[in-house]
């Protein structure tokens, strides 16, 4: 390994005071032991370019003291560089009685680094230190040496490497359990979303009444317009539209006609010649006429008028039902036969 002397070559630069400063007294030169050289990386040897901090520490400084650092300076073909001058820092403040100054815990140093392998010795620190009382004391700390190595070359082969490619490790069940329970989680909400709107829509048009028989449902809903509590004039809206529009589903699901859509003209056009009895035909016509009259010219039927329309609703559903019925029961035994 190569060995050099003194190759980072420094002065030290004590600046004039100030002309507050002028009257001090020189003081003593004090030993304070040695320098410290402290690597910035965690390694268990300095190698090429690695930076270190070549420093002091002081420790029970009064407040108030004052110091003056040397100025390092580099020199054209020095092995060792100085990347930055004088940090100072002050690690830690020893708090004194009322009327006693604090005491101060100081590290400073400089960062220096070497992109030539080889030991080099650093040079001894002066730092000149001015107490209250004016006293130039000069504080003295004994030099380090620096080796900075390589890495070795395999001299046995002298094959020369390429970079490595990014190492591939293969995938745990642990890393991939969050997604697989965050895909199970989405797959639950989307599942739940449909089966809610799926439930909705049955719900709005009436698909869980519609599995029961045509004349249950109309039967069911007229039921629930029985009595006269809905006979006052600021109800008879609600009621005849309610009435008629149970035996608009009923007509739509018995004879097919589209019967919520239409007028009431059009729907007994269509229901003409069906097996509707006259007379309750021309009832029926005459109660949806009357609910036309109530919801859209104000008519205000009287209460016999009104006693009469869930009666005449609830025989029009069971005779067209029991038609049907008899309807039914006669092609049965014409098959029979």
């Amino acid at each position: 390994m190569k060995k050099s002397g003194l190759i980072l070559f420094l002065v030290m630069s004590l600046p004039f005071l100030s002309a507050a400063q002028t009257d001090t007294l020189n003081g003593t030169i004090i030993p304070m032991g040695d320098a410290f050289l402290q690597p910035l990386q965690e390694r268990d040897s300095v190698l090429i370019a690695d930076q270190l901090i070549y420093g002091i520490s002081l420790d029970g400084v009064e407040s108030g003291t004052q110091f003056r650092f040397p100025e390092f300076r580099q020199e054209k073909g020095d092995a060792v560089m100085i990347l930055t001058q004088w940090q100072i820092d002050t690690v830690k403040v020893h708090r004194q009685k009322k009327g006693r100054p604090d005491l101060l815990d100081i590290k400073a140093g400089i960062v220096i680094t070497s992109f030539e392998e080889g030991e080099y010795g650093l040079p001894p620190i002066a730092v000149e230190r001015i107490s209250g009382s004016m006293v130039v004391d000069t504080l003295v700390f004994n030099p380090q040496r620096l080796t900075v190595k390589t890495m070795p070359v395999d001299t046995a082969t002298f094959e020369v490497h390429d970079i490595k490619g990014q190492i591939r490790y293969p995938l745990t069940f642990m890393e991939v359990l969050p997604y697989l329970v965050a895909g199970l989680l989405l797959a639950g909400l989307a599942a739940l979303a449909v089966y809610l709107v799926k439930r909705y829509r049955r719900k709005a048009y009436g698909e869980d009444m519609r599995r029961d028989p045509a004349h249950i449902i109309a039967l069911r809903k007229l039921d629930k317009y029985r009595g006269d509590k809905l006979w006052a004039a600021e109800k008879q809206k609600g009621f005849y539209s309610g009435v008629t529009d149970a035996l608009r589903e009923y007509v739509v699901a018995r004879y097919g006609i589209s019967a919520m859509e239409m007028t009431t003209k059009e729907i007994f056009d269509d229901l003409k010649g069906t097996d509707i009895p006259e007379d309750i035909y021309a009832e029926l016509k005459s109660l949806f006429e009357r609910s036309d009259y109530v919801k859209f010219a104000k008519y205000v039927a009287t209460n016999d008028e009104n006693a009469s329309v869930v009666p005449l609703a609830v025989r029009f559903v069971t005779t067209t039902y029991q038609a049907d019925v008899e309807s039914q029961a006669m092609e049965d035994n014409k098959k029979e036969d």
